[in-house]
């Protein structure tokens, strides 16, 4: 007989700061914290307590101030913690000093923590490729305090990959590393082009939006096919695409990896790893913008979207908004004695389709891709669009596709 234990999570505290100098408010900040919560868990740790701070600029030596990191100090030692992960990205320097105050404890910043969930999911040799280039350069700078590690090699997170295996690891070997891993890249992506364009010049679909919204849940409800979906941040990390075809007109669906807020600009680190993500999404014809319309902050997730794409593409694509998880959402009706101001928690959803009414560009369509409803709906706005595409790219075909119907995946 075989006994199987469950791997404990590890225990770990978050720290976040409310900067005075990058206008972070304390709510920012708490909303920012619930995403690491969120993410930490999807790496597999379990969050005990969260330690905050107001500060004018972040301490050049440790980031936090001297009492907080007492504090700090004080909780982890009594209740045995062995994980301190911060919401902003530390420099070398204060990772070191971190982790000599706090006893050789491990301390990841939002960067290393991203990094660590991207290591997890990466399923492609792409993928892996882009992963590992991007924790490599991550590493080339941080390399002098991450010896203690290497040589008590520590496993669990922030140290999946090239973190716990390279114990010869120096600044050398990085980044011979880090060239190999370009040049392997530069051929996958010529591969992927080369891909692209044999794809022809089928209508393509796009699915963005906020990490965790359901675009891998409505992917598999479009195209009938079974793509990897769970309730946690970066489930999807590849691009799936699938071909399918609504009423006459075939098309070209592609899932992509959700956006997030707080994510490093640096251009080394992860976006890379969102890179041919981001292709499928410039060569898209239509986008499909998923929101989750029963997340509290679901206007502010809309505009990293809108911002995010703004950056990647010249020229606005016809566009669907679909407001995701109608099934979940819930408000708070005010009482007509309640005098104080109205809330976002107080607006019912047929409010909310007043509002964004007027304030879209392009079609809304609200659905439950969960307990399919008006998933119709959503289907006839894409043939809308698809087929005026369609028809002009091949004005003599539409006959070829007039008798008959196709409503599942094409092999």
């Amino acid at each position: 007989e075989y006994f199987y234990t469950k791997k404990e999570a590890e225990k770990a505290i978050l720290v976040g700061v409310a900067l005075q100098s990058e206008n972070i408010s304390y709510d920012m900040m708490c909303e920012y914290l619930d995403e690491l919560a969120f993410l930490a868990e999807t790496a597999g740790a379990e969050t005990v307590k969260i330690f905050t701070q107001n500060l004018d600029k972040p301490v050049t030596a440790t980031f936090v101030g001297k009492g907080k990191l007492e504090e700090i100090k004080t909780y982890v030692e009594d209740n045995d913690i062995d994980l301190i992960i911060f919401d902003d990205e530390l420099s070398p320097t204060q990772i070191r000093n971190l982790e000599r105050e706090l006893k050789g404890r491990k301390v990841l910043d939002r960067t290393n923590l991203i990094l660590d969930i991207f290591a997890k999911r990466a399923r492609t040799a792409e993928a892996k490729a882009q992963v590992e280039l991007a924790q490599y350069q991550y590493l080339l700078p941080r390399l002098t305090g991450m010896w203690t590690h290497l040589e008590r090699q520590k496993g669990g997170i922030g140290l999946r990959g090239p973190g716990e295996s390279e114990i010869e690891t120096d600044r050398r070997i990085i980044r011979d590393k880090i060239t190999r891993l370009k040049e392997q890249l530069a051929k996958i992506d010529k591969q992927m082009v080369t891909q692209r364009k044999n794809r022809g010049k089928l209508v393509r679909v796009a699915l963005v939006g906020y990490t965790n919204v359901g675009k891998s849940t409505l992917m598999n409800l479009l195209s009938k096919s079974e793509v990897f979906a769970e309730n946690k941040l970066f489930a999807t990390l590849d691009t799936t695409v699938r071909k399918i075809a609504i009423k006459n007109v075939p098309l070209l669906l592609a899932d992509t990896v959700g956006f997030i807020r707080k994510l490093p600009h640096h251009p080394h680190h992860l976006v890379e790893s969102f890179k041919s993500t981001l292709d499928e999404v410039r060569e898209a014809d239509v986008i499909l913008h998923v929101v989750d319309i029963s997340h509290p902050q679901f206007e502010d997730q809309i505009r990293v979207v809108n911002e995010t794409l703004g950056e990647l593409m010249d020229n606005s694509k016809p566009t669907i908004t679909v407001f995701n998880k109608i099934d979940a959402f819930t408000y708070t009706k005010k009482e007509e004695d309640d005098l104080t101001p109205i809330e976002r928690k107080n607006y019912s959803l047929e409010d909310l389709k007043q509002m964004w009414m007027s304030k879209q560009e392009g079609e809304t369509v609200y659905i439950s891709a969960k307990s399919k409803e008006n998933i119709e709906e959503l289907k006839e706005k894409i043939y809308n669009i698809a087929k005026d595409i369609h028809s002009a790219r091949f004005p003599f075909n539409d006959f070829l596709y007039q008798d008959f119907e196709i409503d599942e995946e094409i092999k």
